[in-house]
């Protein structure tokens, strides 16, 4: 940037800290300059008030109202009036533009050069800890070291963990205070909650980058977010005009949870090209579960990035809560793809370290200072919170002195009255602190670790300003609280806002608070917050959700529930939805038996059927219990729409449980509800899920009959939002299942025909989860073709999107077909093992429908081994298997095998002896009836191509 900026009749002597107005200096004051100067140096970019006040006057309060006089006076200056502006633009209730044009226009870099210029970024000026920080020399040079990989487009995730109060925070601060100040380099922040962080879905990550759009950078990235991620953009409507807001939603109809991973991927590799990132994600054992989705998933993308996302957690929590990030954590370790620093606490030697830079190394006497260290260490165990506290104590009971410039020990044999722990500690530290200060602090521990003044004043029915003063007052001498921005609401309500120094802070003294205060607290914040937003009450409905179920404001509570969990099904976040609708159920059971009650429990169940479904699958316990409940709804209310996709949803359980008898019997109630109103948008799926189970029965006359007149109803066009409603498309699943009954059949080519179409709608529909569905169809199509080079091409890409996807039923058959593929390639014993391996995933889900089936593909690979014993006895674990669950319709293909292998044990092996003429003769006759029964049960199916296979064997 020059350090001119001219626009005429005006100019900016930035170096010298002067306006002139052509010839004639203008004056104008200190802070009132760094105001225009801030504001010019960004020009047509909005710069918020928020990012004002935090770049010109850091960590010190001022009221909204100073800025106002700032702007007011460049005014005066300019002439000009807030109505006409020509220089300084309002934008209302957010912030300024600065609007003149330049007579010469500020040098401005090319994107190339911008790019080569920060390849590698200049080292900080300071290597050494910061004051207060030590013993973690060597954690700081780790930290660096990551980063500097980032800065070679080598994307990092790293961990900090330790326990409370180790200095996580502090370590990272001290890190990240090099970088504060620059403009090379942007830093995001978001801190995870305790109280409700966990159903929220991307709560960290969303707070981050909201706060960086309003930054210097912000214009940056905002446009990049527009460009390559409106599915995020559309979550912080407060970012957006109202135009800009509604084009916007109509970019992210459609929309996926893989779109939205991708997006955001892209978008953050697009912003790293010229700006590189640090996210630092605080408190991770409060997080919801899609932050640590969306962690593993930055974490495994190759592509390059300047980007580097710090973590901290306390690994305690995460064991005893069983929080998803233990498992995560423990896959990104297996394949290298994050780092961990865990910090252990200080020794006596860094103890000292923290005296002497403490008091300057005035303290009288080594000896006197290294008992002093010995006898805070003993107290502390090296706990750097705590040993900051306890100085702190020993100061004021006055241990340790101060004589002139000089600090002394003045008896070293005095035992000081520490708690046991760290919380006792807290708690001895609250009691010395003035009524009115305490009140403040439980009232926003009742709001969390972050907090405006506004809801501290509203929990306890005061002034903002009087709640505000006692919050400065504290932060001032950073006693439990610290300065943390500004907050803004809808309603114009404007505060400042602080956050506790350390968790452990807000987790005392919320445990301090009565529950009969707390919940009088929680009410009236929740009501205060809930008129401050108005109509935007969604934005903040997990809070609301919280303070009104803490205040036993039940019916409110059940409201905002409601949208937190629409909120986590629009953001794909399927967890934390079955998390939010769970609740709601639970609030409802709480209210009086009534039919109403029963309608919205029945909606509730339908409504929590798909998000529970992506989050634990088809088999799960809790999707069986929650259709069942939904069905005794339906009878109990009477004739109602929900019955369709309640028996629709336990239909579909009992098929993947391979419990045909019953899939059967609802497959019929569902044909008979869609036939009684000849509705295409339940024939369809009706139609389709009888022709499936008749199909796996092994009755493909019928299954064609049913299937066929589900995929003549079909309309690709009017019936796009058969994903959505039933977590696959039945109508592209029957054009695939028609073409397995086609083949089986004996009409090879009209099979392979509509699976083609199959292929071909799933691909215009571009919904991931349906076109991973009919890949792997069409792949199992082309292995009953023995088209083993397609049927490589189909499982290749269904495993790559089912793994993009996390879609273990679809990975474990994606893995099962390319290990039959390899054997069929000549790789018997590399095949043996892969289809193994994804037999024993498909297992794990909990998934049995078609398990024989793919038995059969690992008889095939033993038999390409040489190994008809493990064959054979693979093919009697199918047989029984289909004897037990009544699938039938590979059974004359696992008969035909038999015989297959049986004869293949007559040719032996060169270490073998040779089988006698009695004992081949034997084996013949036992392999000739495994063909005739094969020939025998095809014949009865009607499955021309497998009598014919079986024939020719």
């Amino acid at each position: 940037m020059d350090s001119i900026l001219d626009f005429a009749p005006y100019r900016l002597d930035l170096a010298n800290e002067q306006m002139w107005r052509n010839q004639k200096p203008v004056a104008l004051k200190p802070k009132t300059f760094a105001v225009l100067r801030y504001l010019a140096e960004r020009p047509g970019e909005l710069v918020t008030k928020e990012q004002l006040l935090e770049a010109l006057w850091p960590e010190v309060y001022v009221s909204d109202a100073v800025l106002k006089t700032c702007v007011g006076e460049i005014r005066r200056a300019f002439e000009e009036r807030a109505s006409k502006p020509r220089y300084i633009e309002t934008v209302h209730r957010r912030g300024y533009r600065f609007i003149a044009p330049f007579t010469s226009p500020p040098q401005a870099l090319s994107r190339e050069s911008i790019v080569q210029s920060q390849k590698v970024l200049p080292p900080p000026t300071s290597q050494s800890p910061a004051p207060g920080l030590v013993g973690r020399e060597a954690e700081l040079d780790q930290l660096q070291g990551w980063w500097q990989r980032a800065l070679e487009g080598k994307r990092q995730i790293v961990f900090v963990t330790g326990e409370p109060g180790i200095g996580k925070t502090t370590l990272v601060e001290s890190f990240l205070k090099q970088w504060t100040r620059s403009e090379s380099v942007s830093i995001g922040r978001g801190q995870c909650v305790e109280q409700y962080g966990a159903g929220e879905a991307y709560l960290p990550l969303l707070e981050s980058l909201g706060r960086l759009c309003r930054e210097p950078a912000g214009a940056q990235l905002l446009a990049v977010l527009t460009q390559h991620a409106p599915t995020w953009l559309i979550q912080m409507p407060a970012l957006l005009d109202g135009p800009t807001l509604e084009e916007v939603k109509q970019r992210v109809t459609g929309s996926t949870r893989e779109r939205m991973l991708r997006e955001i991927a892209e978008a953050l590799e697009t912003f790293t090209q010229t700006q590189p990132l640090i996210l630092w994600l605080e408190d991770l054992h409060w997080a919801d579960h899609s932050t640590i989705e969306l962690l593993t998933y930055l974490a495994r993308r190759s592509d390059p990035a300047r980007l580097c996302v710090i973590g901290t957690y306390r690994p305690v929590d995460v064991v005893v809560q069983n929080h998803p990030l233990k498992t995560a954590k423990q896959e990104l370790q297996l394949h290298q793809h994050c780092e961990n620093l865990q910090l252990e606490f200080l020794s006596e030697a860094a103890v000292s370290d923290y005296l002497q830079q403490r008091f300057a190394g005035e303290a009288g006497g080594s000896s006197s200072l290294d008992f002093f260290a010995q006898l805070v260490h003993q107290q502390t165990e090296g706990n750097p919170l705590f040993m900051v506290n306890v100085v702190d104590e020993m100061v004021r009971q006055e241990v340790l002195v101060q004589h002139a410039d000089t600090w002394q020990v003045v008896d070293q044999a005095a035992a000081v009255s520490v708690p046991l722990g760290l919380r006792q500690f807290i708690e001895q530290q609250v009691e010395r602190v003035t009524p009115e200060a305490r009140q403040i602090l439980e009232a926003a521990s009742v709001a969390g670790i972050q907090f405006s003044a506004a809801i501290v004043a509203a929990g306890l029915d005061m002034e903002v300003a009087a709640a505000e003063a006692h919050c400065r007052e504290l932060a001032k001498r950073e006693h439990f609280l610290r300065p943390h921005g500004v907050s803004e609401w809808p309603d114009g309500t404007v505060a400042a806002q602080f956050r506790f120094i350390h968790a452990l802070y807000q987790e005392t003294l919320y445990d301090r608070v009565p529950l009969s205060q707390r919940a009088e607290v929680h009410r009236r914040i929740g009501e205060r917050e809930e008129a401050g937003y108005g109509v935007r009450t969604k934005e903040v409905a997990v809070e609301l959700a919280m303070h009104f179920e803490q205040g036993h404001e039940y019916e409110k509570a059940m409201l905002y529930v409601w949208q937190a969990g629409e909120n986590a099904t629009q953001r794909f976040a399927h967890h934390e939805a079955v998390h939010h609708y769970s609740k709601y159920l639970a609030l409802l059971l709480r209210t009086p038996e009534t039919p109403e009650r029963d309608q919205q429990e029945l909606m509730l169940l339908i409504t929590l059927g798909a998000p529970l479904i992506a989050a634990k699958g088809w088999a799960a316990p809790e999707v069986e219990r929650t259709y069942t409940r939904a069905s005794e709804l339906c009878q109990q209310i009477g004739e109602t729409p929900q019955l369709f996709p309640a028996l629709a949803g336990l239909y579909r359980y009992y098929l993947v449980r391979a419990e045909y008898d019953s899939a059967y019997e609802l497959a019929r109630q569902l044909l008979h509800l869609a036939e009684s109103v000849q509705d295409p948008t339940f024939l369809v799926p009706a139609y389709g899920t009888l022709g499936y189970v008749l199909f796996l029965r092994g009755e493909f006359r019928t299954a064609l009959v049913h299937l066929e007149q589900s995929s003549s109803q079909y309309d690709s066009v009017q019936q796009r939002f058969f994903a959505e409603l039933y977590g696959d498309d039945p109508g592209i699943c029957s054009f695939a299942f028609w073409a397995w009954a086609l083949w089986m059949s004996g009409y090879p080519d009209q099979a392979l025909k509509h699976g083609q179409e199959a292929l071909r709608l799933a691909r215009d529909l571009a919904h991931p989860h349906v076109l991973t569905t009919i890949l792997g169809l069409t792949a199992q199509l082309h292995r009953f073709r023995h088209e083993s080079q397609n049927v490589q091409e189909r499982a290749t890409e269904s495993l790559s999107l089912a793994t993009q996807q996390g879609t273990p039923v679809w990975m474990a058959v994606s893995t099962i077909l390319a290990g039959w593929v390899r054997a069929e390639h000549g790789e018997p014993e590399a095949g043996i093992a892969q289809i193994q391996q994804g037999l024993a995933a498909y297992q794990e889900t909990g998934t049995a429908a078609e398990f024989p089936h793919y038995l059969t593909m690992l008889a095939e690979a033993y038999g390409k081994g040489r190994q008809p014993e493990a064959g054979l006895r693979a093919l009697d674990e199918a047989s029984a298997e289909m004897d037990r669950r009544g699938e039938r319709f590979y059974e004359a293909e696992v008969y035909r095998l038999k015989g297959e292998l049986t004869l293949q044990k007559t040719k032996g092996k060169k270490e073998k002896p040779a089988l006698s003429r009695v004992e081949g003769a034997n084996i013949e006759q036992e392999a000739e009836a495994s063909f005739l029964q094969a020939i025998e049960i095809a014949q009865r199916q009607e499955a021309k191509s497998l009598e014919l296979r079986a024939t020719i064997s």
